[in-house]
């Protein structure tokens, strides 16, 4: 089941929901082909949900947002990336574990 803690970002909302966000944004781009990005999916929902309040946790599907994909030089997925006042301060590229991540969102 997925969780609803985590949104949904495109180059629509980006700017908006990321990089004017108050809190920090931990940012999930991936694909639908892609298998270890099915893999990740889990670990980054149950992320979600531990950090709900705290920590913004949204996907963001480099096939329906090629701007941003383009604009943050996205290679190869899962690329996680955490933002912090409108800036990028962490990535990670290919699949990893929850506390990875959460040590990316607390650096």
């Amino acid at each position: 089941m997925a969780s609803n803690n985590v949104l949904s970002f495109s180059d629509q909302n980006f700017d908006a929901e990321v990089l004017k966000s108050d809190t920090p944004v931990l940012v999930d781009f991936t694909a639908t082909w892609c298998g270890p990005c099915k893999m990740l999916s889990p670990i980054v929902e149950k992320l979600a949900d531990e950090l709900a309040g705290k920590v913004k946790v949204g996907k963001l599907d480099i096939d329906n947002a090629p701007e941003i994909t383009a604009k943050y030089g996205v290679r190869g997925v899962p690329t996680v990336m955490v933002f912090k006042g409108g800036q990028k301060v962490a990535q990670h590229v290919g699949l990893t574990t929850r506390e990875a991540l959460l040590k990316l969102v607390q650096g």
